[in-house]
């Protein structure tokens, strides 16, 4: 019997922030696959090697893990005053599942260096030497983003002496500002759907537990630590090796999307993977990170352990970054308690795999709460580039 050769298909492998994806031109893409539907879907999850019943992604460009099973995509932009259009998919790893959903706080750095190297900007804009503004529109939420991208003998300056815990290796900083990210766009309604900064959220077969339920960066539930059995210093194994206890999470994360409005019925949280995300806070304690390095109480100003795709974590993700920091700009969120519950800009918080600061400005307007930005550094760099194949027979 006869197959089809595999089809190539220009791509590049990049990190950015502590996470990893394959980034697409639009204009790269098979014709089928420049416009959202089931052949975009089923193209992405095999470049990924989704859906993958061993959950390892042995026959793609996935790493098995929610850092590491992503596709983008940038096109020049179609909003006035942006550079680019950056679509996001999260894709699942064991499932057949593409979650357009949210956005990736970490590979919105990728996005930010990708539209230099692609071409996607006017040659115009990129200084010989400096900083170059790049533009974004991040499609999934219908908001701007606007990276601030070193460059050297008018090329994207990737090394760097910046340190990013959940790096191995320093690189060079580009700074992320994530503009009005105080509602996630597909709602359109308040950062604080329920109308509370705290809540009590009823997990039906688990228990009531203290709520702070955001639309920044991207729709999180935030819980404390103590009132579900953790301390706050847990790394991955603690959790992701308990599969009691990810249920746990999941139901709580279920619940939360049904009292923000983001789903009607529970069942629809199974296509809806990516957002809400869960996290729990404490305050600042010792403990030892995933590198072995000891994150002191003093140099923190909280502890956050986040769920993605329904495992812990290895560092953070960049959009719960935002939500963190605006709920700890806010006094009387969970956040702002266990971070002191003083008025602030910045913070820093604890995460498995070090510290990491993010700053947002908030203010209160005629009785709600509003954002105008978020801000915090993170790095990029392209690990492999040229063509990704797929089997001819997918499209």
């Amino acid at each position: 019997m006869a197959y089809p050769a595999q089809i190539k298909i220009a791509a590049t492998y990049m990190r950015g922030g502590t996470s990893k994806g394959v980034f697409f031109r639009l204009q790269d893409l098979p014709p089928s696959c420049q416009v959202p539907g089931a052949a975009r879907d089923t193209l992405f999850m095999r470049v990924i090697g989704s859906p993958d019943p061993y959950a390892a992604q042995i026959d793609g460009m996935g790493g098995a893990t929610s850092s590491t099973s992503k596709c983008v995509i940038l096109s020049k932009s179609s909003q006035a005053d942006h550079d680019v259009d950056y679509l996001y998919g999260q894709v699942s790893i064991d499932k057949a599942f593409v979650d357009w959903s949210g956005n990736c706080g970490n590979l919105s750095t990728g996005a930010g260096a990708f539209a230099i190297h692609a071409g996607l900007l006017d040659p115009a804009r990129i200084p010989e030497n400096g900083v170059c503004v790049v533009r974004i529109w991040q499609a999934n939420i219908q908001k701007t983003i606007i990276a601030h991208v070193p460059v050297s003998n008018g090329q994207v300056q990737e090394i760097g002496d910046f340190e990013l815990d959940g790096v191995t290796f320093p690189a060079a900083e580009i700074v992320l500002e994530f503009l009005d990210p105080s509602d996630d766009g597909e709602e359109g309604g308040s950062m604080f759907p329920t109308g509370n900064l705290v809540d009590d959220l009823v997990v039906p077969g688990v228990g009531t537990f203290k709520a702070t339920m955001i639309t920044a960066g991207i729709p999180t539930v935030f819980v404390n630590a103590e009132d579900i059995g953790y301390s706050g210093t847990e790394l991955r194994e603690q959790i992701n090796g308990d599969p009691e206890q990810l249920a746990r999470f999941e139901k709580i994360r279920v619940a939360g999307a049904l009292r923000m409005g983001l789903i009607k019925k529970s069942e629809e949280a199974a296509t809806r993977q990516h957002t809400p995300k869960i996290a729990f806070v404490a305050k600042p304690k010792d403990y030892v990170s995933s590198s072995g390095k000891m994150v002191q109480a003093a140099e923190v100003d909280l502890l956050v352990r986040a769920l993605s795709m329904g495992k812990l974590h290895h560092a953070m993700m960049g959009t719960c970054a935002v939500a963190i920091g605006t709920a700890a700009a806010i006094p009387g969120t969970l956040v702002n308690l266990a971070a002191g519950g003083s008025a602030r800009e910045a913070v820093r918080f604890g995460h498995p795999s070090g510290t990491l600061r993010v700053g947002a400005q908030a203010a209160l307007v005629d009785g709600q709460w509003t954002v105008t930005k978020a801000i915090m550094s993170r790095s990029a760099r392209i690990l492999m580039e040229g063509w990704v194949r797929v089997p001819g027979d997918i499209l």
